[in-house]
């Protein structure tokens, strides 16, 4: 079992005709993942590796079946991409593209809330991988484990590598993992991913990597207290930061003394929340609270 993406799911790009969708496409293909379609307006009855290109996402969606789409255009264009995707009710969309401007994720996230069935994971994120099954997006397969028991969620998409490649290291492979990405408006956040896993009878254990800024993890922390039956890892990049700095992602600012890394980890050690303070020792303390 796995959430959201697994060996059947039928991905298509947009953006395969650019040099990075081209790459990323290919590294999933390699990987196993079904990729059916790409889509480039203007390019449509080309292949590319193979992959039949279309003109609009409906059209590759009508001609392949594709269910989940990979977004990998440049940020003044991913909100379109986005929208022509739920428009044509993809159901799994995965935004990887970074430097969406805020005032455009406003605009999707209001008209994402009126498409229940649709899942946006994103944008800024390394996407989602279910191991041995399927890989949307840019993280490495090789360090992924199949087989369960974990699933991790992370705002951080190469903490999201760290972390995996420890729970490979120790012998925990992995349900699902997704990375939410780093922006202050988004489309999946922690408690969506928690109440998946929550169901997922594969998932036993979840590892949440979060970072300073913003209340979300505060928020995961209460849901995870009042809903949660299985034991969760956390971890907070950022204890170090400066208030009032950007560390690297767009919502990883301290204002107003609030989304301090210091307040995260209270919030989740209070409600239960086995928390991790020194990166380097997350697998080995996976390994002891989840066997």
């Amino acid at each position: 079992m796995s959430i959201l993406v697994n060996r059947e799911t039928r991905v298509l790009v947009q953006g395969i005709t650019g040099k990075e969708g081209q790459f990323h496409t290919q590294q999933c293909i390699a990987y196993g993942t079904k990729v059916v379609a790409g889509v480039t307006p203007g390019k449509g009855g080309q292949k590319m590796d193979g992959v039949p290109v279309f003109n609009t996402v409906q059209e590759a969606r009508n001609q392949t079946g594709a269910n989940a789409s990979m977004i990998l255009v440049p940020p003044p264009f991913a909100a379109d991409a986005i929208l022509e995707s739920i428009d044509a009710e993809v159901e799994v969309i995965v935004c990887i593209t970074e430097g969406v401007p805020v005032m455009d994720m406003l605009r999707v996230k209001n008209y994402l809330a009126t498409k229940p069935t649709i899942r946006l994971i994103g944008p800024n994120c390394p996407g989602i991988i279910t191991p041995g099954e399927c890989k949307i997006g840019i993280m490495p397969g090789a360090i992924h484990t199949p087989g369960g028991p974990v699933g991790v969620v992370s705002r951080s998409g190469t903490l999201t590598y760290e972390v995996v490649h420890q729970l490979t290291q120790v012998g925990l492979g992995q349900t699902t993992c997704v990375g939410i990405g780093g922006d202050p408006v988004n489309g999946t956040g922690f408690i969506d991913c928690l109440k998946a896993f929550n169901e997922d009878p594969a998932t036993k254990a979840v590892v949440m990597v979060g970072e300073i800024g913003g209340n979300a993890e505060e928020q995961a922390s209460a849901w995870i207290k009042a809903y949660m039956k299985k034991p969760v890892v956390g971890f907070i990049a950022g204890l170090t930061a400066p208030p009032g700095r950007r560390m690297g992602h767009a919502g990883a600012i301290v204002s107003g003394g609030q989304g301090t890394a210091s307040a995260k980890i209270e919030s989740m050690q209070q409600c239960g929340i086995y928390v991790c303070k020194d990166l380097g020792s997350l697998g080995k303390l996976c390994k002891e609270v989840f066997t």
